[in-house]
């Protein structure tokens, strides 16, 4: 079974006491459990994830929110891989792939797939060509990140099973080493002046280790896997990586095979799917494992106790949901533990949640997704206030082991942080707090109104290079509206959300100039309309309009970020004249149209390098499609001879 031919019989028993030992680590999902005890069986509940070879063209200029609404286009246009397979080459490569890098957006499915595969390894179903699969996070990696260790101490820090093994074995042995988490990394690593170590019981320190690793020189024969969300994946020279991959989340078919799993109740996984289709922004963000979880839990709790209200349509809805349930959740289990009055605990709750804002934002604000025992009590937090709230931040290692005597905690999701983090920044404003108010703007200040203080916020959110903070703004422009307000009444305080406020700041929005932003920053105006529930399309074709010179390739999302909201949502009309289109560009919006349903009625190509191929795609598309469309304008499209008789029947 095992790669290792050796005289010393201990080691296959080494070997496979660690398999034993993978497997009981791997076997139950502990992340997200409402208890302080095993959650259920990671093959039960486990929905393969769409990888894929190499990485978007999204680059680091949006959201990570942004990113999925890009990459879910080209879910279908590459051949996924197993994660499994993930060190298998394709047919047409022949070369050794030692050391692979997957990227992929907070949540999306990165440590559930590595976990899976690690599952199937110490299962024996996948292989077992590998002697042993060597699991080393950065979360766990970061709390030793002053000690002195040699590769082999160092593994032996984390896997018991490995205080035996001896230098000689180890080396021959065929290993894996996972390093999870690159973005959550504290470790400095250098790839350019870094310590040249070779031998396996050599001290240095971890993050020389790692390099010596990941460039070949420790142990050459080891395969390496790093995952990492898409900022970080840079810190790992592209000399040193064998295959790059993508973790793009579900496909649609996973999204509905995901909640078929969750419920075995037919009649409430249909209705659950039927409702995340009928809002764009809610099945997009299913792409993301754990805002399926957090669906799942708002509507079940929803179909099922309270049928009479509205469900959630926009993303502030969901997380407003959630967070009430979750709330209510844990009134049901300390209530019966503790027997408290419902005023006291009301009380309790409140106070509590706040902190988690203020952490949330202050952490936001940082950069930070991972917190220690001390973060927690700097925002007046204690370790046992933080576990009963596991279903919004969660203990991340429960482990008995010597090292995990300091917790690590994180949100579930970071949109899950800058939910809170919103939160947190709206109650400070209705209760007068202006010190977090002055943090975020970086300037003390005088606001006088909501709408003054949205605007100031929404300006410096533009301003980002990165759109670190376009969800965040998000948030905070959906909880200003009145039924979010209700929701969170008792959190938030006494609120200005008059209707007049409520124009204003949609009138804000709706002014803002955007001539000299990027289409990405602008289009977050468009989404926190969107969360205000104002479905107004003239903003959107203004966007489009202004930023028609910056809409001629499609790495640069037209038409395809910017299309599939359009089309699929609120506009009749979209006009792409002298955008200079290509090929490629065409596919996407046919692909765009093919994908969504559309109130689109008017579609102006005029000016456009088109083909007849190209074109003629459209037309039959238009015809095999329920469409609404009626008017196609093709002034100037330079090598079109499509027949009026075909594009008469087209839009017939």
């Amino acid at each position: 079974m095992f790669s290792c031919f050796l005289a010393d019989v201990d080691l296959p028993e080494l070997l496979k006491e660690h398999q034993n030992c993978v497997k009981k680590r791997c076997e139950h999902v502990t992340e997200r459990s409402d208890e302080r005890q095993r959650g259920p069986l990671l093959k039960d509940i486990y929905t393969e994830v769409c990888i894929t070879e190499g990485l978007g063209e999204e680059g680091q200029t949006q959201h990570e929110v942004s990113k999925l609404e890009i990459a879910s286009k080209y879910n279908s246009l590459n051949t996924p891989i197993r994660c499994q397979e993930i060190f298998k080459a394709l047919t047409d490569q022949h070369s050794f792939i030692r050391v692979v890098l997957t990227s992929g957006v907070a949540g999306i499915g990165k440590t559930f797939s590595v976990q899976k595969f690690t599952l199937d390894w110490a299962e024996g179903l996948e292989n077992q060509d590998i002697s042993a699969v060597i699991p080393l996070s950065f979360r766990e990696m970061n709390l030793i990140r002053d000690e002195q260790h040699s590769l082999l101490t160092l593994i032996q820090r984390f896997h018991k099973t490995f205080q035996k093994i001896t230098a000689e074995q180890l080396s021959v042995c065929k290993l894996l080493f996972i390093f999870d988490g690159l973005d959550e990394s504290r470790l400095s690593l250098d790839f350019n002046n870094s310590q040249v170590v070779s031998d396996v019981t050599q001290k240095s320190s971890i993050n020389v280790l790692l390099t010596n690793l990941i460039q070949g020189h420790l142990l050459p024969s080891a395969l390496v896997w790093i995952t990492s969300r898409p900022a970080a994946a840079n810190q790992i020279p592209p000399s040193c990586v064998s295959r790059v991959t993508e973790v793009r989340g579900f496909t649609d078919s996973q999204k509905e095979e995901c909640f078929r799993r969750r419920f075995s109740n037919e009649g409430v996984s249909s209705k659950i799917i039927s409702h995340i289709k009928a809002s764009k922004g809610l099945f997009l963000m299913c792409e993301v494992p754990i805002f399926c979880w957090i669906t799942a839990v708002v509507l079940e709790h929803m179909l099922t106790t309270e049928q009479k209200r509205e469900l959630p349509t926009t993303l502030t809805d969901m997380y407003s949901h959630f967070l009430m349930v979750q709330t209510k959740r844990k009134k049901i289990k300390y209530q019966q533990e503790h027997k408290e009055n419902p005023q006291e605990l009301r009380k309790v709750n409140r106070e509590v949640l706040l902190k988690l804002g203020r952490l949330a934002f202050e952490h936001l604000e940082k950069g930070n997704i991972m917190f220690y025992q001390e973060d927690l009590e700097q925002c007046g937090l204690d370790v046992t206030e933080a576990s009963l709230y596991s279903g919004v931040c969660t203990e991340i290692f429960r482990r008995e082991c010597e090292i995990f005597h300091k917790p690590v905690y994180c949100f579930v999701h970071l949109s899950v942080q800058e939910f809170l983090a919103a939160v947190y920044i709206i109650y400070c404003y209705n209760n007068k707090k202006t010190e977090a108010m002055e943090n975020l703007l970086k300037s003390q200040t005088n606001i006088s109104s909501l709408d003054e203080f949205l605007s100031r916020v929404m300006k410096k959110s533009l301003q980002s290079q990165t759109g670190h903070l376009d969800l965040f703004v998000r948030f905070l422009h959906g909880l200003s509206v009145e039924s979010n307000q209700r929701i969170l009444k008792s959190l938030l305080g006494q609120a200005d959300n008059s209707q007049e406020s409520i124009q204003r700041i949609i009138n804000n929005l709706k002014e803002m100039k955007t001539n000299d932003m990027s289409p990405d920053r602008s289009i977050n105006i468009f989404h926190c309309l969107v969360e205000m529930k104002d479905l107004s399309d003239q903003l959107y074709s203004d966007i489009l309009t202004k930023h028609k010179a910056k809409l001629n390739t499609i790495h640069l999302n037209a038409p395809d970020y910017f299309v599939d909201d359009a089309i699929s949502l609120f506009l009749s009309a979209f006009r792409l004249k002298k955008c200079s289109l290509t090929k490629d560009s065409c596919t996407a919006l046919i692909a765009a149209l093919e994908s969504n349903p559309s109130n689109l009625t008017e579609l102006d190509l005029s000016g456009n390098d088109l083909h007849d191929s190209d074109v003629q795609k459209l037309f039959d598309l238009v015809d095999r499609l329920d469409c609404k469309l009626e008017t196609v304008r093709l002034v100037d499209v330079c090598t079109v001879h499509t027949e009026t008789s075909a594009v008469l029947h087209a839009l017939h």
